[in-house]
């Protein structure tokens, strides 16, 4: 498998759609202008993190933005995996959905975040996502040039069966739109992204957008990338800016060779 270069593209975002689209569309642009051959934008990227807005910027699978950033992927040859959006359904019901395209623009998958945000820390932040949207019920890994790519969104980190399954899937590198917060994101976030990485011998990268402390929802910002061996290869700050690095799968085949954790689990000597 060839290697490629991933695009982190950690974004403002601000209370206008229109506004961050544009601001999303010149970074996608500026990533392939660096040589990016995969770009990821932040979870919610179109619209402020708040369980009342959701609604209001919701858009049915196929609609306006996701059109512009399927036709976005095609003008510039990348492959977008395009951080997530609201996305509503016939029934109204609302999902944390994000889309993934092929350098021609063809859609090749579509997450629906799985483990909804419902927390309540003391001393911390609270939150709870189910207030005003449902859950996915599927592990995504899509087909790309370089191999199969797993894609998950923020809180779904939580959840080490997952990551699990998509390594056992085929998948060499997760991408995980996320917007960690000021409570959990000192605490989990580095840790968490290095800690799938070495569970299960793959590249794990998280998107997130940049910080605003005016926001209601403060993301911990900080986009990361770490390798099969667990290290940083790479992270942000907290204002809008691009990360780029080198992927190589087959770095991630020879540490499952040389430490065989994979090949070595137990499925039926389990019990949950």
């Amino acid at each position: 498998m060839n290697k490629f270069n991933i695009a982190l593209i950690q974004t403002e975002v601000t209370e206008s759609k229109e506004q961050n689209l544009n601001n999303a569309e010149k970074l996608i642009r500026d990533a392939a202008d660096l040589g990016a051959d995969l770009a990821v934008l932040p979870e919610m990227f179109i619209c402020p993190y708040d369980n009342k807005r959701f609604p209001e910027f919701a858009e049915f699978e196929n609609g306006a933005s996701e059109e512009r950033l399927s036709r976005l992927a095609g003008e510039t040859g990348l492959c977008l995996i395009a951080g997530t959006i609201p996305e509503k359904d016939e029934s109204g019901r609302i999902y944390n959905t994000s889309y993934s395209f092929a350098s021609d623009g063809k859609k090749i998958g579509k997450h629906r975040k799985i483990h909804l945000f419902d927390i309540d820390i003391e001393g911390g932040i609270s939150f709870k996502e189910s207030d005003a949207l449902s859950p996915g019920d599927k592990a995504t890994v899509i087909e790309t040039p370089w191999g199969k790519v797993g894609v998950a969104i923020c809180f779904d980190i939580r959840f080490a069966e997952l990551f699990r399954t998509m390594a056992f899937e085929g998948a060499h590198t997760i991408v995980v739109p996320a917007a960690f917060n000021m409570t959990t994101g000192p605490a989990h976030w580095e840790l968490s992204f290095r800690m799938r990485a070495v569970d299960n011998q793959l590249y794990m990268a998280g998107c997130a957008p940049a910080r605003d402390k005016r926001a209601g929802y403060i993301s911990y910002a900080n986009s990361i990338l770490t390798d099969p061996w667990g290290r940083i290869l790479d992270r942000l700050g907290t204002e809008q800016s691009i990360l780029i690095h080198e992927i190589d799968p087959q770095y991630a085949a020879d540490i499952r060779q040389q430490l065989p954790i994979l090949s070595g689990v137990k499925k039926d000597g389990y019990r949950f």
